[in-house]
């Protein structure tokens, strides 16, 4: 007994000399800090110590100050933990920053202009990429094909995608250094579009766009790594601080190279193809202590977009009374995909699975449901989960399935979805307030390069559903908008759930990673249809500012 109080006493004087011995290298006072921590849901200042809080609350205790200690004056702004992304494409978006910009191209004439323009300030035989063009501006024109482009682009292929990633146009170049001729079949999960004289327009949709995209040269490596801190830039100036990454495992290789190099500065949750699934068995990282890196899970397709008319669903689209949508190739059959997510749970890795259509979303629970075995302690997750059928909305809930959503896509496609799918349809598009009321855990994200990676116009879409046509000023499908708080949940501490990091980050805490973003207004305390217009004025990440305006 004495020796065990000699040992409680002596922790005890230890712990007492270590809190004593803490000193803060840097105090952020005068802040209205929105922590999500619902026990202290406000603060004033925070302290910090390498790369973690040590202090939050309204006033520092002098005992976490020294000669050393950097005193920094917010003067009264508002700040949020660091933005988490729960969707993008890391990689592609760096690309894309450096890629010829099509999306906000309003006509065919514009389109073409634009490629023309671009293409005359290429090297002879380089390729023209990415793109993300938008049919739906072009005021009734049909699908672009690749004669359009032809004359302007002899010397260069051309494979450009529409902005959802799910149909690309070639030109005819791209299709001859593919081996592409009008007789060429349509691989299962794609779709080859023909004219009357069943010729290739140009236009490839989902698998049947790897026909020419093997053929593409990859990028150098210098070009990747530039894509690479092109992307970091990019999304630290948007205040986020980490992304769950819908990449590949080369881009895994990339990033792990920027860790041993000190220069990977947001947090990266790397999801895998799902295809590739066995990788996950052996695969070891350079960097596997590191924060900046964890590999977390795998990535798969059950279906297209709607956009491109390839969602999956159980009535057909209303111009194409025969277009159910189609399955992806990794659906056919429907038996390899379940045994996929099986042997993902099995690796004790987590499932995310992109589902956009309605029958895709139910069949995409069945096979959760089966492989969970009613406990979703792996946290399955789908991504987009954007059509739904009301009663799978329960079936999220009762499964404990996470829904990984990105609002902007909402105020995008809200502009012309009634085209697609009938308004009675539309009810339980992009469904925010339902599953919210459900207790599902909605976690908040982009889909860059798809949509820009701004976590505050996520904020504003999901808030006000008002579509980027001005046309609905009090909301598309008004009654799924949620409140700002939810919203800033949804890109902060449901995104660190998301992904099993919720002890870790998320939130300010004391003990959490000290990620967070400064912002040039109280979103609490300006009208939401302002919160577009707010400004990033500081990114910090494990302490250190990354970013400043």
């Amino acid at each position: 007994m004495k020796t065990i109080l000699i040992l409680v006493l002596s922790l005890i004087l230890f712990q007492n000399c270590t809190e004593q011995n803490i000193t803060a290298d840097v105090i952020y006072r005068n802040g209205y800090f929105y922590t999500v921590n619902e026990k202290q849901p406000v603060a004033s200042e925070i302290a910090l110590k390498n790369d973690k809080f040590i202090f939050v609350g309204q006033k520092t205790p002098h005992k976490f100050f020294d000669e050393g200690t950097l005193v920094i004056d917010l003067k009264g702004k508002f700040v949020l933990p660091g933005f988490i992304d729960s969707h993008l494409h890391f990689m592609d978006g760096g690309f894309s920053i450096s890629s010829i910009d099509l999306r906000n191209a309003a006509s065919k004439d514009e389109f073409i202009k634009k490629i023309e323009n671009y293409a005359k300030n290429l090297p002879k035989g380089e390729w023209i990429l990415s793109g993300n063009w938008d049919h739906t501006l072009w005021k009734g024109q049909p699908l672009p094909e690749r004669w359009w482009i032809d004359k302007v682009t002899p010397d260069n292929p051309v494979m450009i995608n529409r902005l959802d990633g799910h149909m690309a146009l070639a030109n005819s170049l791209a299709l001859k250094l593919a081996g592409l001729t009008n007789d060429v079949k349509t691989p299962p999960g794609g779709v080859i579009v023909r004219n009357k004289k069943e010729e290739i327009t140009g236009i490839l949709k989902e698998s049947a766009m790897q026909l020419v995209r093997k053929v593409i040269p990859n990028a150098s490596i210098e070009n990747t790594f530039r894509a690479a801190k092109s992307a970091m830039n990019y999304l630290l100036q948007n205040g986020i601080t980490t992304v769950h990454d819908m990449g590949t495992w080369e881009h895994v290789e990339v990033y792990d190279s920027l860790i041993s190099a000190n220069e990977l500065k947001v947090r990266i949750s790397s999801f895998t193809p799902i295809a590739q699934w066995e990788k996950l068995k052996n695969y070891r990282l350079k960097n596997a202590d590191s924060n900046f890196l964890k590999i977390k899970g795998t990535k798969g397709f059950m279906d297209g977009s709607l956009g491109s008319s390839t969602a999956k669903f159980f009535k057909p689209y209303l111009a194409e009374k025969e277009n159910f949508g189609i399955w992806d190739d990794q659906m056919i059959p429907p038996e390899k995909m379940l045994n996929r997510i099986k042997n993902v749970a099995t690796l004790n890795y987590q499932v995310v699975t992109h589902a956009i259509g309605t029958e895709a979303n139910n069949l995409l629970l069945d096979m959760y449901e089966e492989a969970l075995n009613n406990n979703n302690s792996k946290r399955f997750r789908i991504e987009h989960a954007q059509h739904l059928l009301p009663e799978d909305i329960d079936r999220f809930a009762e499964l404990g399935v996470l829904a990984a959503m990105q609002p902007y896509h909402c105020i995008d496609d809200g502009r012309w979805a009634e085209t697609r799918i009938e308004y009675e349809r539309c009810k339980t598009t992009y469904a925010f307030r339902d599953l919210i009321d459900k207790n599902v855990i909605v976690a908040f994200g982009s889909d860059w390069d798809v949509a820009p990676a701004s976590p505050l116009w996520g904020i504003y879409a999901a808030v006000t559903r008002r579509t980027l046509d001005k046309k609905n000023e009090k909301g598309w499908i008004p009654e799924q908008k949620i409140s700002v708080e939810e919203a800033i949940k949804c890109y902060t501490i449901n995104g660190a759930y998301a992904d099993f990091s919720e002890n870790e980050k998320g939130s300010i805490e004391t003990g959490k990673l000290a990620d967070f973003v400064v912002l040039s207004e109280n979103l609490f305390e300006i009208d939401p249809a302002e919160i577009k217009n707010v400004e990033v004025n500081m990114t910090v990440v494990g302490g250190e500012i990354v970013y400043e305006r």
